[in-house]
């Protein structure tokens, strides 16, 4: 979160990271030549149809008639913004096959890739083609694999290229057949309002339908799913389907689970909360652009307001410090006792008021255990002084990166991470299960996990790519609220492989989605991070356009919701499931918020029927 407007902090690393990267395998790799029976599988490939078959990120692209590699029109396509102007098609294959991938192109950082193949996803590029230069690369596909996407694009910042003639060669995809109905399908431990439900996949599946009483309630794309929306005390039937082109299968043997009593949901603290909760940050401790708000005057829209912020002493000494901006910096600013009383009427009326670590300027990084006590007797202090209900952790910047060993998010080897799940388990642990425990990550450090989990975008390595990861799925149980920051991004690749960028209800479904249907890290698919609840995640977004690059207007946040709770207004991004339980949307800021005459706390407010 930021103090001020929109940051410059990670602009060049994020962009780089949202246009498809300079990892890409090799420049031109040699294919081994095709046999008889292979075929090119591309639709209009030279482009002499236009567009058709083919679908390029933010409108970039246009069939040309110059220049040409052969025939009469080419594709152009022009990167802008943090849009690299991805022109991308799906093609249906053959499992373990092998197919050539080919396409003459023209123009500076020029790439040609498949992704979903299975196995190991290729791409190759050239730095700089004056004259039409052919790229080529080859792959396998794996045993499961009936379809992989074929793509082209460009460099962040960079003036337009031209692509002509891709092909894509090998056996043609066999025709499909109806798979067979789900086995082996379990319910686990259910809460008072869900059941969490697996199975074993289907050979040939693309996805699944689950079936609540014979009702389908839920579609999945992987062998789990959620239902929610239960009542407490409640028997119920499930039943799993298993779907492709062909259509559906057989519905599975019939697993029964009976949900738990009481109203409350499974661990997380905050079971109280409403149904779709409202989360605000409060500048209480700084002063900027959008002015002081003091905590009385925190309207009753708000449902969860973090205070902004607890920062250490030092980067590494985890000891954690909070108190109210200074008069000379915050004109209008209540007495400490006029604050506690103000939290005390806010909690009195069912708000959550929490203290958020971090920031901008806030780094945190427990490289030790003597830290780790520091920051736990610390952030006590603050919660027992002021009465709150728990913690907001808003680590940024290199507050939390992955050592070289961490290649599974399950089993983390860094020290700041390990100390910080641990100092959290301890003041869960000390404060019960009404904690409220809150996160505010950046995308960098959570969905960019599913194409680079500690890499970097040239080849080298980042360690703060996707390093959340392990620290939301360490505490996924006692975890409230997940509201991923969806702005101050740049573009980032969702579940469709294609890259969606900020500011439109495309990218926070896409983003959104991935938390909510789970994904492979890094492409790999034995480590699968797991979908969350739908009530344990919220949607982050600037409350104005002076609070943060990204800003999404009321309108788009609506189609948003829609897509996400109703499937519908969801535009050209197909989510895989439907989640009525979404808990809400988060803001920075509460003050930002007021500074734009409550716009976006009033959308939410008549969305909800608040």
């Amino acid at each position: 979160m930021e103090r001020t407007g929109p940051p410059a902090r990670f602009t060049g690393l994020l962009a780089v990271c949202s246009a498809a990267l300079l990892a890409a395998a090799g420049l031109v790799a040699s294919a081994p030549a095709a046999t008889a029976a292979d075929a090119d599988l591309a639709r209009n490939g030279g482009f002499e149809e236009g567009l058709d078959g083919w679908a390029c990120s933010g409108g970039s692209g246009a069939a040309v008639s110059t220049p040409v590699h052969s025939g009469s029109k080419a594709l152009k396509a022009t990167p802008a913004g943090s849009d690299n102007a991805r022109c991308s098609q799906t093609v249906t294959v053959r499992p373990d096959s092998t197919y050539t991938l080919q396409a003459w192109v023209q123009g500076d950082y020029v790439y040609l890739g498949a992704s979903g193949t299975g196995t190991t996803d290729v791409s190759a590029w050239t730095q700089s083609a004056g004259t039409y230069t052919k790229l080529s690369t080859s792959f396998t596909t794996g045993p499961e694999t009936t379809s992989v996407s074929v793509y082209t694009h460009g460099w962040y910042g960079t003036a337009a290229y031209y692509a002509d003639d891709l092909t894509l060669v090998g056996p043609g995809g066999a025709p499909a057949t109806v798979p067979a109905a789900p086995t082996g399908l379990k319910a686990g431990t259910a809460t008072s309002t869900s059941v969490p439900l697996s199975w074993n996949a289907s050979a040939g599946a693309t996805g699944y339908q689950v079936y609540r009483d014979g009702t389908k309630v839920e579609t999945a794309t992987g062998t789990s799913a959620t239902v929610t929306g239960l009542t407490a005390s409640t028997a119920y039937s499930f039943q799993v389907s298993a779907v492709n082109a062909a259509g559906e299968s057989a519905k599975s043997a019939v697993v029964g689970a009976t949900t738990a009593t009481g109203g409350g949901q499974e661990g997380g603290g905050g079971a109280d909360l409403p149904a779709h909760a409202l989360v605000g940050y409060l500048h209480s401790s700084f002063a900027n652009g959008s002015g002081y708000t003091r905590m009385a005057d925190v309207p009753d829209s708000w449902d969860v307001i973090n205070l902004a912020f607890g920062e250490p002493t030092s980067v590494t000494s985890g000891d954690i410090r909070f108190s109210l901006c200074p008069v000379a910096e915050c004109p209008g600013v209540e007495s400490e006792a006029e604050f506690k009383a103000a939290i005390k009427d806010k909690q009195a009326a069912g708000k959550k008021v929490l203290i958020s670590i971090g920031g901008q300027n806030g780094q945190v990084q427990l490289n030790s255990t003597a830290a780790r006590d520091t920051f736990v007797s610390s952030v006590s202090k603050i919660i027992d002084t002021y009465g709150l209900d728990g913690l907001d952790i808003d680590f940024e910047g290199h507050s939390l990166s992955l050592d070289t060993g961490d290649t599974d998010f399950r089993n983390p080897t860094s020290p700041v991470i390990v100390n910080l799940v641990s100092a959290v388990k301890t003041l869960k642990a000390k404060y019960g299960d009404d904690f409220v425990l809150t996160m505010a990550p950046e995308t960098f450090f959570v969905q960019l996990g599913y194409q680079y989990y500690g890499s970097g975008p040239w080849g080298g390595q980042d360690p703060r790519a996707g390093a959340y990861l392990p620290v939301i799925h360490a505490l996924r149980d006692d975890l409230t609220l997940l509201h991923v920051q969806d702005y101050n991004s740049g573009s980032i690749m969702g579940l469709d492989d294609q890259y969606h960028s900020m500011g439109g209800a495309d990218f926070h479904i896409a983003m959104t989605d991935m938390l909510l249907t789970g994904f492979p890290v890094a492409g790999d698919q034995t480590k699968v991070f797991p979908a969350l609840r739908p009530d344990q995640v919220a949607i982050g977004l600037p409350a104005s356009t002076q609070a943060g690059n990204g800003h999404t207007s009321p309108a788009e946040v609506t189609k948003a919701l829609n897509c996400l709770t109703k499937k519908t207004d969801c535009g050209t991004y197909q989510t895989h499931g439907t989640w009525s339980g979404l808990r809400g949307l988060m803001t920075w800021s509460i003050n930002w918020d007021r500074f734009n005459d409550w716009e976006f706390s009033k959308n939410f407010d008549a969305y909800f029927g608040n």
